[in-house]
């Protein structure tokens, strides 16, 4: 077992809390509190995999393109140019 390595950690107040009270009930110091804790979470961790597990991406088949999707710059540019002409005959 490798021996023990000083850090420093920053501990949000409401965890430090938390940790100190367990401790204090389990009667152990808050670093043996902390190791114990820290080691419970990665073991959960590997167990469910949780730290491996990538998002799902739902995808669905939106049919033939009705548009060349080559230029599709050129369309959006054409469809912009379609709508602001609209608005402005719309004002006069």
């Amino acid at each position: 077992m490798l021996s023990p390595v000083r850090s420093t950690v920053r501990i949000d107040d409401d965890l430090l809390v938390q940790l100190k009270e367990r401790a204090r009930r389990e009667n152990m110091s808050l670093t043996r509190m902390l190791n114990k804790v820290l080691r419970a979470g990665l073991r959960t961790s590997a167990r469910t995999g949780r730290d491996k597990e990538r998002p799902k991406q739902t995808t669905f088949a939106m049919g033939v393109p009705r548009i060349d999707i080559n230029k599709a710059l050129a369309a959006a540019a054409d469809f912009e140019d379609e709508e602001i002409s609209r608005k402005i005959a719309v004002r006069k």
